[in-house]
């Protein structure tokens, strides 16, 4: 008997089950702000079946942000948060928060804010230098953390998932290819994990056990020279010894660098090349072949690696990538892994869980494409959706 749909305990919140909607930016907060599309997005999810959905991105600060559409943590952001919760939970889920700061990931020139790099960087997005933070310009970055995660709580969130993964900033220090600092937040592993490290205890301090919090975690950035799992999980035994968090989700690669390490399978060069800002597309035409490498799908592609984790770690730890059946979310319990991520299987059927609890055969209609993953700007979704039309989002910044 499988215990995947059973309840589950995450810190202080009990689950109805243990799979989780991943973070996958939803397109839909034109105004940087929830709208009744981005509310419907995610009460289709939670009424599908999942424990909890997980609402991305919620951008610690304006500079924060991918691009300027994204919501960032300000009070004029928590009414509309919490008609999305109130919405979460009236279908019996949970709500997390995913909240980070984008850093060299972010758009500048759409956000008319400097990105953030931890090292003298050039940005291909907006076309122009990163700002590499001082120490007292970090210290703001972990109290604005801090201060969403009070926002989430103020929202009604049941947890927040802090952002440590695929180069965004804290992963950009965690990676010793992008950090090159010779201060307290650069150098050894020890103070490269820094920042990961005091955000967590910040975010900690803020909610105490009001929310569960959670940290996305590389294992492997991907790219040479950069993150991989041997000293990741020692950050990940510093941040099991700190105790600031109820569980690590185990992510791979690099928005910046090597986005497809995350996603496996088809690569939509065509597509991005169509959508992304005009600087950028430009350069896309000349290293896309490079930057969208091809990984062959399978089921659980990254149990392999986090394999090391759970063998080190006491503490619960989230299974992503290529969960699709139940077949493979057994396995992951099986394996002492305590919950499993799912993301674009929902996007192409929402209600795929209460399929699975129907008939434990039934298979995923997504056939890892990843089309879905160029929506981004314009309205996120599975493309073989006839029902979830494009609302584009311009790419440009204004």
């Amino acid at each position: 008997m499988t215990d995947i749909f059973d309840p589950a305990t995450l810190g202080p919140v009990t689950l109805r089950n243990r799979v989780l909607k991943a973070a996958t930016f939803e397109g839909r907060t034109p105004d940087a702000l929830v709208t009744d599309d981005l509310i419907d997005f995610h009460r289709e999810i939670a009424a599908g079946g999942v424990g909890m959905t997980t609402v991305a991105y919620c951008a610690v600060a304006p500079g924060g942000r991918t691009d300027r559409h994204q919501i960032w943590m300000r009070p004029e952001a928590v009414p509309g948060l919490r008609r999305l919760t109130d919405a979460v939970h009236a279908e019996g889920a949970a709500a997390s928060a995913q909240i980070g700061h984008a850093g060299p990931v972010a758009n500048a020139a759409s956000n008319r804010v400097p990105a953030l790099s931890p090292s003298p960087m050039f940005s291909p997005l907006s076309m122009s230098r990163m700002r590499v933070p001082d120490e007292h310009e970090i210290a703001e970055v972990v109290a604005a953390h801090a201060n969403a995660a009070r926002l989430a709580a103020e929202a009604g969130f049941d947890a927040v998932e802090i952002h440590f993964g695929h180069n965004y900033l804290v992963s950009s220090f965690l990676s010793p290819k992008l950090n090159r600092r010779k201060d307290r937040y650069g150098g050894s592993t020890a103070n490269r994990a820094r920042l990961a490290r005091e955000i967590a205890l910040a975010v900690r301090e803020a909610v105490g056990d009001r929310l569960a919090v959670t940290a996305k975690l590389n294992m492997t950035d991907g790219v040479r020279g950069g993150l991989e799992v041997p000293e990741s999980l020692q950050v990940a035994a510093w941040l099991e010894a700190d105790g600031a968090l109820d569980a690590l989700e185990l992510t791979a690669g690099s928005s910046l660098l090597n986005p497809m390490l995350l996603f496996h399978g088809d690569a939509p060069r065509t597509e991005f090349a169509k959508v992304l800002p005009t600087p950028a597309r430009l350069g896309f035409r000349v290293v896309g072949k490079k930057f969208l490498k091809e990984y062959p799908y399978r089921e659980g592609f990254l149990l392999e690696r986090a394999r090391h984790y759970r063998r080190e770690l006491s503490m619960p730890l989230v299974l992503l990538g290529g969960i699709t059946n139940l077949e493979t979310m057994e396995l992951a319990r099986a394996e002492g892994f305590d919950f499993v991520a799912m993301g674009r299987a929902l996007l192409r059927e929402p209600n795929l869980l209460h399929r699975i609890r129907s008939d434990a055969a039934t298979r995923s209609a997504c056939v890892h494409c990843n089309a879905c993953m160029p929506t981004i700007y314009t309205r996120t979704r599975c493309v073989f959706r006839p029902d979830q039309p494009a609302e584009p989002l311009s790419a440009e910044p204004a």
